[in-house]
């Protein structure tokens, strides 16, 4: 079992920025894979960035250049900074945790707005 719990969400202006951190707990180096998704209104959930615990990451092109996933393994906390944000990132982010099994945080609001 895994449990994670997102945080640093928030209210932003145009062009700032925010780091998210999702804490996991449990059976922790059973994880193969972390990630982040969105979920804007009236839309689908949608994949952010994904981090393996060999390091390799992956993002959305709409977040590259913008958004950078991290792992700490000493913290068990996964990291997004998010720079430059724009409207077209207000959502709801979750944090996601493959074993594969798959797991959920219950999510963080950010919203980019003036």
């Amino acid at each position: 079992q895994v449990q994670l719990v997102e945080s640093g969400g928030g209210l932003v202006q145009p062009g700032g920025s925010l780091r998210l951190s999702c804490a996991a707990s449990g059976s922790f180096f059973s994880i193969a894979t972390m990630g982040w998704y969105r979920q804007a209104p009236g839309k689908q959930r949608e994949l952010v960035a994904t981090i393996a615990m060999s390091g390799t990451t992956y993002y959305a092109e709409s977040v590259k250049g913008r958004f950078t996933v991290s792992m700490d393994n000493a913290k068990k906390t996964m990291y997004l900074q998010m720079n430059n944000l724009n409207a077209e990132d207000t959502a709801v982010y979750y944090c996601h945790a493959a074993t594969p099994r798959v797991y959920w945080g219950p999510g963080t609001q950010v919203t980019v707005s003036s």
